[in-house]
């Protein structure tokens, strides 16, 4: 982080994930405790554990917020856009990462670099344990592997097998004011050739 009083706020969006929460959600919350940061988890109306493993968290890290988005919500074109919208509202920080429970951070320095530009990603090298960032000045740098990675076909950023084709980062981060430009990216539909020209356009 470039100056001492930026704040960040992850956001988390989950579905039925009780199980990797009670793994991975502490691994998010101890890394945020030491950078300052605030973790917001949206709940996509689980039906399993996840609100009562929320509730035991909340009861331990006070830097965790959580909220969720109604099964009565009719949605277009998508649930997960709006569900991060929720949490962008919710959030405090200069600057918004987008995360995947999946894919917890190993160190703090996962954070460190995330707000140096406009928008950013770290990629996570999880056997030597090191990360990388890549700055932009302008989050439509992004905007190719973003549309490969989080396109709607549900094969790409959460997939666990061929990560190159589906998506390298692990997080992503955005200016506050441009939030809600970088959740148009996600959850996209995306043709064979459309994904083909995303793949050349990002070298993967």
């Amino acid at each position: 982080m470039t100056k001492e009083d930026t704040t960040i706020s992850i956001i988390l969006v989950v579905h039925n994930q009780a199980d990797i929460l009670t793994t991975n959600l502490p691994q998010f919350l101890t890394t945020a405790q030491e950078a300052g940061a605030q973790v917001i988890v949206v709940d996509d109306m689980s039906a399993d554990d996840t609100p009562d493993v929320l509730q035991r968290m909340k009861r331990d890290y006070d830097n965790l917020y959580t909220t969720f988005l109604p099964q009565s919500v009719i949605i277009n074109p998508s649930r997960l856009r709006l569900a991060m919208s929720i949490g962008i509202k919710a959030a405090k920080g200069d600057y918004l990462v987008f995360a995947d429970i999946q894919r917890p951070p190993v160190s703090v320095e996962w954070l460190t670099g995330l707000a140096d530009g406009e928008a950013s990603v770290v990629y996570t090298n999880h056997q030597r344990e090191t990360v990388t960032h890549v700055v932009a000045t302008d989050i439509d740098d992004f905007s190719a592997l973003l549309l490969k990675a989080e396109r709607k076909s549900g094969r790409g950023h959460r997939g666990s097998r061929f990560k190159k084709m589906r998506g390298l980062y692990d997080a992503f981060a955005v200016r506050r004011e441009r939030a809600f430009d970088a959740v148009k990216y996600f959850d996209q539909p995306v043709s064979g050739g459309q994904l083909m020209e995303l793949r050349l356009r990002v070298w993967l």
